[in-house]
């Protein structure tokens, strides 16, 4: 009997998965860094003389009243903008487990199960802080979300060598963190509910699904049934970035998903990623953050105070601790209980600095925040803060790990280049001397010339074939 082979933890995947993972995480980082710029200009400007302009920016009022949309700016931006991203977010999720490599279950188990404990782990140590310190509980989630993009973006500046194998797994991860934050945000930071326009807003998402499942791609039509569905979501009090995951799940992955494969052929899923992934990343989530993350750094006792303060405590040991202690006790659970091993070349340490990594939080551990403490509260500002401390605390410390791997890898890529050198030159010094004694493919080397009669010169092998005589 055949022994049973044990599932590699980060093995590669298919081709066609890997190069689109390429492609995404090529789109990602450069998100990453207009994130980052867009970031920083909103706290430089927050914390300038001239914080007052930006304040009163945020709280531009915008939209009809009538329809209970009169918000302000950095309402739209949590919102408006960010139901884009959770389009897009809910393309990625269908597409990875209906024709991903998360269609196996098999595959899908470890970054599932790592998602998991990255999620669990942080609320714990998050309410653990905030009931020792009598502190605030309603932010739990807030440590528990990933943010893709400068995840994505540090990893491309500092893991250039490391395996493609690790950021497949980010990727991969961060996708189910993305689902468990959409439940999440969907159960538990629903203020209140009607639900006659929960029931209404069926009808233009039945109508979506249906014109996108005859693969109609006019955006006249499409577009205003999105704006529509949004809009209803909005006034149920549920979310309204959960309207925008539920547009992207209606969209087919495939041309026909009764085929049960992706030989069927890429549906309109793919069309509409390509389409908005630039969007969401270039404008929708920078223009978030711009709006987002402009705090000053007096509010609460300011920076001084997050070590003191237990919701700020909860957040950071939640984001630099939590994440990764999560991570890798998920993934060594699963490694131990299962036939799940870690991928040949790969080391416990690789995994260990992608969690690390991963304890950066910022675009949905932001929104989260501004549902657990009100929008513009101090307790809001200060949540942001920590968000921001810890996301930075985690990136510098991911980098310390994934740039010693990264030369690691260097070194060995280096050396299995000098071998492959010296083998070629081996083999060529050896082809000389071959062609240098006369000698071909299959023959032995020839001798020295000896005089034949009649003054020719002839040539003797080592060995004549039978009953031959010198060939003169």
């Amino acid at each position: 009997m055949a022994p049973s082979q044990r599932l590699s933890l980060l093995g590669p995947g298919s081709r066609a998965e890997a190069r689109r993972v390429a492609d995404i995480l090529r789109k990602e980082t450069i998100g990453g860094a207009l994130l980052l710029i867009a970031a920083v200009a909103a706290l430089i400007w927050a914390n300038s003389p001239w914080s007052e302009a930006y304040a009163g920016l945020r709280s531009v009022t915008v939209g009809p009243a009538g329809w209970h949309l009169d918000l302000s700016l950095a309402k739209w931006a949590s919102d408006g903008l960010l139901a884009i991203f959770f389009f897009v977010a809910g393309l990625e999720l269908k597409r990875e487990f209906v024709a991903g490599d998360l269609r196996d279950p098999r595959r899908a188990v470890v970054p599932i199960a790592a998602a998991v404990g990255g999620v669990i782990v942080p609320a714990l140590l998050y309410l653990l802080v905030n009931v020792l310190m009598d502190g605030a509980v309603r932010g739990w989630a807030t440590p528990t979300a990933t943010d893709i993009a400068f995840a994505l973006a540090v990893l491309a500046v500092v893991g250039r060598r490391l395996p493609p194998a690790l950021r497949t797994f980010l990727l991969t991860l961060a996708v189910v963190d993305d689902l468990l934050a959409i439940v999440i945000i969907a159960v538990f930071y629903t203020s209140h509910l009607s639900v006659l326009p929960l029931l209404a807003a069926l009808v233009p998402l039945g109508v979506f699904t249906a014109l996108v499942r005859r693969r109609v791609r006019s955006w006249w039509l499409l577009l205003p049934l999105a704006v529509v569905a949004w809009g209803l979501v909005h006034a149920s009090g549920v979310h309204a970035t959960v309207a925008g995951v539920l547009l992207g799940f209606a969209v087919p992955v495939l041309r026909s998903e009764k085929a049960g494969g992706p030989e069927a052929g890429p549906g309109l899923a793919e069309h509409f990623e390509h389409r908005f992934r630039p969007i969401s990343a270039g404008v929708a989530v920078p223009l978030f953050a711009f709006l987002s993350a402009g705090v000053p750094f007096g509010g609460l006792g300011g920076v001084t105070n997050l070590l003191a303060d237990p919701v700020s405590l909860g957040v950071i040991v939640g984001l630099v601790v939590g994440k990764p202690l999560g991570i890798m006790a998920a993934t060594w659970l699963t490694a131990r209980f299962t036939r799940a091993d870690i991928d040949e070349g790969l080391a416990w340490v690789d995994i260990g600095g992608l969690a690390i990594l991963s304890g950066i939080g910022f675009t949905v551990s932001l929104l989260i925040g501004e549902l657990a403490f009100g929008l513009g509260t101090a307790r809001d500002a200060q949540v942001k803060l920590a968000v921001l401390a810890g996301s930075l605390v985690a990136a510098l410390l991911a980098t310390v790990v994934l740039r010693l791997r990264n030369r690691a890898y260097r070194r060995l890529a280096d050396a299995e280049t000098a071998d492959t050198a010296d083998t070629a030159t081996a083999d060529a010094e050896t082809a000389d001397d071959s062609t240098v004694g006369g000698q071909g493919p299959g023959q032995a080397p020839l001798r020295a010339p000896v005089q034949a009669p009649h003054g020719e010169r002839q040539w003797t092998t080592g060995a004549r074939g039978p009953g031959r005589e010198a060939e003169t």
